[in-house]
């Protein structure tokens, strides 16, 4: 789906926070929500890349709340928790999507800071919003916890050299999973993981330096699909969605 095409306003007056929004994933995801009259709060480190992205809602008619911060920034993270809780009372959407890839080398050639690093933005810092966002989330009538996970961490054939970027999708597996058992009968929150596969960002260009990116789908692409999870009527919780399969799987195999 391109920037230019307009989904029916769905969403109308649900608020959503998006990090890593300003390219990639992100931004499409941002933008799709907006589209349909969601009013976004995204979250990225790059003041600049946000102002576009602002510009580029706007211009589609929606609207926009910028936050730059690092999402290693925990304090920031309690803060705009209490800073969402004081404008709106409530979350209804929370599209977990900031990422880190990390080096690609020999786990016994990482240096321990590479690690931390890479944990902290994959793993803490989704830990740390959901300890945050949690009571807005549940506040809302219908709230959607969305962990933009992937395949690295689950794979039969598990790849050498991925072991920081793996191991940190792994655990925000078992992260989404856990908040889903803890959320399920006691809230109207569902959450989902969910595997974009293979697209055309710059983290995939980075991992994957001699693929053609004209072989990949758009990150617009993905987030077409992505708005149905965002949706009251989405009634999934605790499962994975797969993006390339377009199926919904349990995470021991289909659904």
């Amino acid at each position: 789906m391109s920037e230019a095409a307009a989904p029916s306003r769905l969403l109308e007056g649900r608020i959503a926070l998006v990090t890593g929004a300003s390219r990639g994933i992100g931004r499409a995801v941002a933008l799709e929500l907006a589209r349909a009259g969601v009013h976004v709060v995204a979250l990225a480190r790059t003041q600049g890349a946000l102002e576009d992205l602002d510009d580029a809602i706007r211009a589609e008619g929606g609207s926009a709340t910028l936050s730059p911060c690092d999402v290693t920034d925990f304090p920031a993270l309690d803060r705009l928790g209490a800073g969402i809780f004081e404008r709106w009372g409530k979350l209804d959407i929370f599209v977990a999507n900031a990422g880190a890839l990390g080096p690609l080398t020999p786990l016994a050639h990482l240096d321990p800071r590479q690690w931390d690093a890479v944990m902290a933005v994959n793993v803490t810092a989704n830990w740390r919003l959901i300890r945050s966002l949690d009571p807005l989330l549940r506040a809302s009538d219908a709230g959607r916890a969305i962990f933009i996970s992937s395949a690295a961490g689950n794979r039969a054939d598990m790849k050498p050299f991925w072991g920081p970027y793996a191991a940190s999708k792994a655990a925000l597996d078992a992260l989404a999973r856990t908040y889903a058992a803890e959320t399920a009968k006691v809230s109207a929150v569902k959450v989902m993981a969910v595997n974009p596969g293979p697209l055309r960002t710059r983290m995939r260009a980075a991992a994957m330096p001699g693929e053609d990116p004209l072989t990949l789908k758009t990150p617009e692409d993905f987030a077409a699909k992505l708005l149905a999870l965002c949706a009251p009527a989405w009634d999934e919780t605790g499962k994975l969605y797969d993006f390339p399969l377009d199926r919904v799987l349990s995470f021991n195999g289909p659904a």
